[in-house]
C-alpha cells in the first residue's frame, strides 16, 4: 500500500477485532497489527499442568509497582488477544450500571450515554458473537429487544443439583450468557473452557468470531509479530504515522484513521510514549480491575463430576443486600478447577488438592472497581509501572460473607475463598476513559479522541466504570457502535 491504507488497527481483541469485521464491508482499505501470533493447536492446550503450573502460554513479561517490584501481568499476545483464554462469558451491564450508583466505596460517575441508546449494539453483538442464554430467568436482567440466538450451554447433573439446591436456599440462579460451541469444545477433550486457549474455534472469540469476519473481505489484511512503538501526529493533531517492529526491522504506516485497540494497560502505555490524547492527564489514569475471589464450596461425601462446570450466575446480591441497601456484585460458577490446577494455584500437596477438588463447585465471586485518577498505568523510560488503588474492598468482603453463608445453608459445610492478586488480570479497564468534557477525559462517546480527529481507542480502557460483570459484551457493543459511527460519518475519507 504504497499510499498508506486507510485504517490501521492496533491490536486483534475483541475491541480491534469486533471494530475490524464492522469497518470490513466499507471497502476501505484496512490493516490490522496484532504484536503475537495465531495460537496453533497443541498438546499443551490440554494441558492443566502446562497452562497453569508451567505458564506455557504466558508471555515472557515483567511491569513494575511502583516500590520497584516486579511481576508477570498475565495477559496474553496473540491473534484474538485475552479472549483466547477468556470464560466465553458474554453479558451486558444491568441498566443501573450506567447511570451513578452509591457503593460502599463511593459513587460511580456513570456514562455519558444511557442504556436505552446501548442496547441496540447488545442485541448486535449477541448476534454476531452467537451469544447463548436465557434473559427471562435473572431479575436484574434489562430490557432486550430481542432473544439470545441460542439456547442456554446446559447443566451437567451436579450442577444442575447445586442450581436446585442455591435456589431452595432463597436466590435465582440464571443461566450464565456464553460464548462457546459446547459440542465442539468437549469433541477436543473433555476439559472446561475457562482459562483454556481457544485452538479449534469452538469458543466465540475475537479472533474466531470478529477476526474471521474481517477477513473474509479482501481490503483487510492482518500483520503478526508487529508490536507498535510509537504513533506521530502533526501540527494539526493528526495522526500522521504508525511505527511498529516486525521481524526485528522498523516498519511505518501512514493511514488516514487509526484505532487503537492494544488493551486497558498497552493502549495508555502507547499513548505516554507517544505523548498523544493527554491533554485532560487522564491518559493511564481511572485503571480499574475487579475485585475477585475463587469461593470453593466443599462437601467431603459429594463428588462434583462436573467437566466444565461453569453455566450459571447469581445477582440476587448485585443491586442490594449490603449495608443500607448498597450494590455488591456478581457471582458464577468458575470453570471446573481440577487437582492439578488447584495444586499450582494453591501450592497444596497434590493429594489434598485432588481430594478438595473432587469434592468442590468452584465460584467467582466479583465486585465493582471504582475508578479514581490515582489508580493509574504510567510509564519510567522502558518500564510499565502499574499502581493499581483497589477501590470497594468492604463490598466485596461483604459479597464472599454473603456468598459462604448462601453455600452453607445450600448444604456445603466446607467453604472456602482465596482472593485473586495483580497477577490475575480481572478485566482491567478504564485508562483512556470515555466522556463529554475534554478537560476530564481521554475519548467521547464513540471512542474519538478529544484531541486528535482521527485517532479512536476501542478496547476497554475506554470504560468509564468497570460494573461487576465481565466486560467483553459491552466493548463488543461498542466496538459496533464505532464502527457504524465511522462509516455513516465517512471519518475514514
Amino acid at each position: 500500500m504504497p499510499d498508506g491504507p486507510d485504517i490501521v488497527i492496533i491490536g486483534s481483541g475483541i475491541g480491534g477485532a469486533t471494530v475490524a469485521a464492522a469497518l470490513a464491508p466499507s471497502g476501505r482499505r484496512i490493516v490490522i497489527l496484532e504484536r503475537g501470533e495465531r495460537l496453533a493447536d497443541c498438546p499443551e492446550a490440554r494441558d492443566e499442568a502446562a497452562i497453569f503450573a508451567r505458564g506455557h502460554f504466558r508471555p515472557v513479561e515483567t511491569w513494575h509497582t511502583p516500590e520497584g517490584e516486579a511481576f508477570n501481568p498475565g495477559n496474553y499476545y496473540y491473534v484474538g488477544g485475552n479472549s483466547k483464554l477468556y470464560g466465553a462469558v458474554l453479558i451486558r451491564y444491568r441498566a443501573e450500571d450506567f447511570r451513578p450508583m452509591r457503593h460502599l466505596g463511593g459513587t460511580t460517575p456513570g456514562w455519558p450515554v444511557s442504556y436505552d441508546e446501548f442496547e441496540p449494539w447488545y442485541q448486535r453483538a449477541e448476534q454476531m458473537f452467537r451469544v447463548r442464554g436465557d434473559a427471562a430467568q435473572d431479575p436484574t436482567e434489562p430490557r432486550h429487544s430481542g432473544a439470545y440466538p441460542f439456547p442456554p450451554v446446559p447443566d451437567e447433573p451436579d450442577i444442575s443439583d447445586t442450581r436446585a439446591r442455591l435456589r431452595r436456599a432463597g436466590v435465582t440462579p440464571s443461566p450464565l450468557p456464553l460464548g462457546v460451541e459446547i459440542e465442539g469444545w468437549l469433541r477436543r477433550a473433555p476439559t472446561p473452557w475457562d482459562a483454556f486457549p481457544d485452538t479449534t474455534g469452538a469458543k466465540c472469540d475475537a479472533e474466531s468470531v470478529g477476526i474471521a469476519a474481517a477477513l473474509a473481505h479482501p481490503n483487510v489484511t492482518l500483520e503478526t509479530g508487529a508490536r507498535v512503538t510509537r504513533l506521530a501526529a502533526d501540527g494539526s493533531g493528526r495522526v500522521v504515522a504508525v511505527e511498529y517492529e516486525q521481524g526485528g526491522v522498523a516498519k511505518r504506516l501512514a493511514p488516514g484513521l487509526v484505532i487503537l485497540s492494544a488493551g486497558a494497560v498497552n493502549s495508555a502505555v502507547l499513548l505516554l510514549r507517544s505523548g498523544l490524547a493527554n491533554r485532560s492527564d487522564q491518559v493511564g489514569r481511572n485503571f480499574m480491575n475487579h475485585n475477585c475471589s475463587a469461593v470453593l464450596a466443599i462437601h467431603p461425601f459429594r463428588r462434583n463430576r462436573a467437566v466444565y462446570q461453569k453455566t450459571f450466575l447469581v445477582n440476587d446480591f448485585y443491586l442490594t443486600g449490603g449495608p443500607d441497601g448498597a450494590p455488591l456484585g456478581n457471582i458464577q460458577l468458575l470453570g471446573k478447577i481440577s487437582g492439578p490446577i488447584l495444586a499450582a494455584a494453591a501450592g497444596l500437596p497434590r493429594p489434598v488438592a485432588h481430594w478438595i477438588a473432587a469434592h468442590a463447585v468452584d465460584f467467582y465471586a466479583m465486585s465493582e472497581d471504582l475508578p479514581h485518577p490515582d489508580s493509574r498505568v504510567s510509564v519510567e523510560g522502558e518500564r510499565i509501572v502499574f499502581d493499581w488503588r483497589r477501590s470497594n474492598w468492604e463490598a466485596h468482603e461483604a459479597l464472599v460473607a454473603k456468598l459462604k453463608a448462601l453455600l452453607r445453608r445450600a448444604g456445603f459445610p466446607i467453604v472456602l475463598a482465596k482472593p485473586f492478586d495483580r497477577r490475575t488480570p480481572s478485566h482491567q479497564c478504564g485508562t483512556a476513559k470515555m466522556g463529554t468534557d475534554p478537560a476530564s477525559s481521554v475519548v467521547d462517546t464513540y471512542c474519538r479522541t478529544h484531541d486528535h480527529p482521527n485517532l479512536f481507542v476501542v478496547d476497554a480502557s475506554f470504560l468509564p466504570t468497570s460494573a461487576a460483570v465481565n466486560p467483553a459484551l459491552t466493548i463488543a457493543a461498542q466496538a459496533l457502535r464505532v464502527g457504524d459511527h465511522i462509516i455513516s460519518k465517512d471519518l475514514a475519507a
